[in-house]
């Protein structure tokens, strides 16, 4: 068939009108209620929601996020897959979401798991990009890669090492320290004394997983000083609350 053939075959099928039984199923299609709804709270079940909204998965996840909600400082203490920095992260964003602060401020020590790294090229955002990308992974599911990209544009979210930590104010913020069991007992103390007015902070670590020498990590023996101070949570999370692979429950109770 030529092209001068197809063209008008296509002229002629758009100038033929529909019959009338189309009519009616397309009718049919665009007045039909639809089943599900990305804002609607019936579809829990789905793996992927337009808005995910997050929700406990055990008694102790639950205690943490009722802590954040009601403590201007929390320490979370558990094994890896447990959802601590997940739900702390969450925490932030739907409070900077919310209006109830002005910014986020995520921080990491710079600590290398067992090995060096060596020289790292490029300036200081990109020397501190293999720390800190767990903390990107986080915001970049809550957010996006494209509205994550204009909230660390513009200032909203800042994410910086412990070391650049010292001698600041944080008021009006949410403040999430990560990997706290990589931080010895003064960096800790430093960090808590951070806190300003209208702001949040939590602490999350696993004191079994620290890659400091034995006996530098402060993160287990503050979390126990600090239990006793009013306004202070200090939740606590075990094997039950792992939520990555079944294995890893299984391995952590035998390493």
């Amino acid at each position: 068939m030529t092209k001068r053939a197809i063209r008008t075959k296509s002229r002629d099928d758009a100038a033929t009108p529909a019959r009338p039984a189309e009519l009616a199923r397309l009718r049919q299609i665009c007045e039909s209620p639809t089943t599900w709804d990305p804002n609607s709270d019936e579809a829990d079940d789905r793996d992927r929601r337009f808005v995910r909204n997050v929700r406990p998965q055990s008694a102790n996840q639950r205690a943490l996020m009722d802590a954040i909600a009601s403590h201007n400082l929390t320490l979370a203490l558990g094994p890896a897959g447990s959802g601590k920095t997940y739900l702390a992260i969450a925490a932030a964003v739907e409070a900077l979401e919310a209006g109830s602060v002005n910014r986020i401020v995520l921080s990491r020590p710079a600590v290398e798991a067992g090995e060096s790294l060596g020289f790292l090229p490029g300036d200081m955002h990109e020397k501190l990009a293999p720390y800190l990308q767990p903390l990107y992974d986080a915001l970049n599911e809550r957010l996006g890669a494209k509205r994550l990209r204009l909230l660390l544009g513009n200032g909203a979210i800042e994410i910086a090492p412990v070391a650049y930590m010292r001698g600041r104010t944080l008021n009006g913020a949410f403040v999430v320290i990560d990997e706290a069991q990589n931080c010895t007992y003064a960096q800790i103390k430093m960090l808590l004394t951070r806190l300003g007015w209208h702001s949040t902070m939590v602490l999350t670590g696993d004191p079994d997983q620290t890659d400091l020498l034995p006996g530098i990590s402060g993160f287990a023996e503050i979390a126990r000083r600090v239990a006793t101070v009013p306004g202070i949570a200090v939740v606590r999370l075990d094997d039950a609350d792992i939520v990555r692979h079944p294995l890893v429950a299984s391995m952590l109770g035998v390493l």
